[in-house]
């Protein structure tokens, strides 16, 4: 019983976490605000969220299509490892 009380709470905190998943709409796509490092940053950490909501809806996804290059995938790349590794036991 206790281990299906803790799928249970395992499947709605991933579903709470996954409403952070963060998205630029492409309706409001302007080329003058560009994601940066810290959207990167934001991106990175909430990654496995992203990927567990893009299963389920097409409005989000895992990476911003208005980035802006190299600061962008510097903070991505920063937040994935952020996320990773304080998953590590």
């Amino acid at each position: 019983m206790k281990k299906i009380i803790l799928i249970l709470f395992v499947i709605l905190v991933f579903l709470l976490f996954s409403s952070c998943a963060d998205q630029v709409n492409i309706e409001a796509f302007n080329p003058d605000e560009e994601s940066g490092f810290f959207a990167g940053l934001w991106h990175g950490v909430t990654i496995l969220f992203s990927l567990i909501g893009s299963m389920f809806s097409d409005n989000i996804a895992i990476y911003s299509a208005n980035n802006s290059g190299f600061m962008y995938d510097l903070g991505f790349v920063f937040g994935v490892a952020i996320f990773y590794s304080s998953t590590k036991d």
